[in-house]
C-alpha cells in the first residue's frame, strides 16, 4: 500500500487504520459523544455501555474478563503501570529481583531501570540466542522466591522473534513470580485467544493492530487488582486504576480492532503475509548485493518482519536515500538526540557496525505482490546509487 504515493513497508511502527474500524468509531466522535462517566443521563449511560462492550471486545481477544482489562494511552504506557505499579505496591520485602529479556522494548527496559534507580530493586538482563529467543533453561537458573516479576515480550519489534510465552510463563509461576508480557506486536503475528490462561499482566496497543493511535490496554489479572499501584490520580475511573476520562472513540475502535484480528479470515491473513514477506526477501537476497537476515526463519517470527542487513552500507543513508519512495525503518533508538546502535540487534550478538547496516521491513495485510516487487526495484536502485557515490581511495 501507498501514503500520499509513498511506499509502506514499516507497519511494525504503525498499522493503518482499517476501515471498518473507523465506521465503528465515527459515530462516538458526534453522534453519540457523550461522557461515560456522566452518570445522570443517557448519553452517559450509552457510552459507559460502549466502553464496557469494547471492554469485553478487548477482553476476548486474549481470554480474559471485561473486568481485567484497563484501558491507557497504549502499551507503553501499559508497560509502565504494570511493572511501576507492581513494584511501588509490592507487600512482600523478600522479593526484589526482576528479570527482563534483553530484546524487551525500550519502555520496558527504561521502566525497570526506574524501579532499580528509584526503588532498589536488583534488574537483571537475561541473554536470548541468536535469534532473539529466551530459553526457558535460561529462565530458570535465573529464578527463584526473591523475583517479584518476569517480563517478556510475547513478539519483538525488530526482529520479529515469537517467544514461548507459556513455557516461560509456567517457569515464572512456579516460584511465585508475576508474569508480564509485552504483546504490542502479537495480534497480527499470532493467535491470542488462550494468553489469559498463563500470563498475569498484558499489555496491548490498538495502532499496531489496525486500530487507532492514542488508545492501549493493560491486561490484569483479577488477583492482582489490589498489587498495582495507578500511575494517574484522580477521578477514580476504570477501577481507580487508571483515572481519566476514557476515550469513548479509541475504545470503540480497539475493540472493533480486535475483532478483526480474531476473525475466522485472521489466521489465512497471517500466512498470506507470511508468503509475501518470504518472497520480498527471496527477491532482495537475489539482488548482485551482500545480504543477511537478522533473527529467526519460518514460523518462529512475525509474519510481515524481515530485518536485513546490507554489509558496507549505512541503513540511514538507504533509508534517507529511498525517501519519499519507500517507507521502512531501523531498530535503532534516540536517546537526547543521540544515534545508538539497536541494543536488540547487539543482543543477538551482531557488531555495531553490522547493527548500522541493517534495516527492517515490515510488511501488513494490505501489502501486495506488486507493492514487494516495486520495493525490491526501489532498493536495487538505492544501493547502486549509494555505491556510485560512495567515496573512492586512491592509490599512492
Amino acid at each position: 500500500m501507498t501514503f500520499a504515493g509513498t511506499l509502506y513497508f514499516d507497519h511494525q511502527a504503525t498499522t493503518p487504520v482499517d476501515q471498518r474500524v473507523l465506521q465503528k468509531m465515527l459515530p462516538f466522535f458526534s453522534d453519540k459523544a457523550g461522557n461515560p462517566h456522566s452518570s445522570d443521563h443517557i448519553v452517559g449511560w450509552q457510552s459507559a455501555r460502549a466502553v464496557k462492550t469494547a471492554a469485553q471486545g478487548v477482553a476476548d481477544l486474549i481470554g480474559a474478563d471485561a473486568d481485567e482489562i484497563f484501558f491507557t494511552s497504549g502499551a507503553t504506557e501499559s508497560n509502565n503501570l504494570a511493572l511501576l505499579g507492581l513494584g511501588k505496591r509490592q507487600p512482600e520485602p523478600t522479593r526484589r529481583r526482576l528479570l527482563v529479556s534483553a530484546i524487551e522494548h525500550k519502555c520496558v527496559l527504561a521502566a525497570a531501570h526506574i524501579l532499580n534507580e528509584q526503588f532498589g530493586y536488583q534488574v537483571e538482563v537475561l541473554p536470548v540466542d541468536k535469534d532473539g529467543r529466551l530459553s526457558v533453561r535460561t529462565l530458570t537458573e535465573a529464578l527463584d522466591e526473591t523475583v517479584l516479576a518476569v517480563s517478556v515480550m510475547a513478539v519483538n519489534n525488530e526482529v520479529g522473534t515469537i517467544q514461548d510465552i507459556k513455557a516461560l510463563s509456567a517457569s515464572a509461576h512456579q516460584v511465585g513470580a508475576v508474569f508480564h508480557c509485552d504483546a504490542a506486536q502479537a495480534p497480527v503475528a499470532i493467535e491470542m485467544n488462550d494468553f489469559a490462561r498463563d500470563v498475569d499482566l498484558l499489555s496491548l496497543s490498538a495502532h499496531k493492530m489496525y486500530g487507532p493511535q492514542g488508545i492501549g490496554a493493560l491486561y490484569v489479572r483479577r488477583e492482582l487488582h489490589d498489587r498495582l499501584e495507578p500511575l494517574i490520580y484522580g477521578g477514580g475511573q476504570q477501577a481507580g486504576l487508571r483515572s481519566g476520562t476514557v476515550p469513548v472513540p479509541l475504545c470503540v475502535g480497539m475493540a472493533a480492532a480486535a475483532e478483526i484480528m480474531q476473525a475466522q479470515e485472521a489466521a489465512p491473513a497471517r500466512q498470506r503475509l507470511g508468503q509475501r514477506r518470504d518472497r520480498f526477501v527471496k527477491l532482495v537476497c537475489q539482488l548482485p548485493w551482500e545480504v543477511t537476515v537478522n533473527g529467526p526463519a519460518g514460523p518462529q517470527r512475525h509474519p510481515g518482519n524481515t530485518n536485513l542487513r546490507f554489509p558496507g552500507f549505512s541503513a540511514q543513508d538507504i533509508l534517507q536515500s529511498l525517501q519519499p519512495k519507500l517507507a521502512a525503518s531501523t531498530g535503532s533508538a534516540c536517546t537526547s538526540g543521540i544515534p545508538e546502535p539497536s541494543h536488540v540487534l547487539k543482543a543477538l550478538g551482531l557488531t555495531t557496525d553490522e547493527a548500522e547496516a541493517s534495516v527492517r521491513f515490515s510488511l501488513g495485510f494490505e501489502t501486495l505482490d506488486e507493492d514487494v516487487d516495486t520495493a525490491v526495484r526501489l532498493l536495487d536502485d538505492t544501493l547502486k546509487k549509494l555505491r556510485n557515490h560512495a567515496p573512492r581511495t586512491h592509490e599512492a
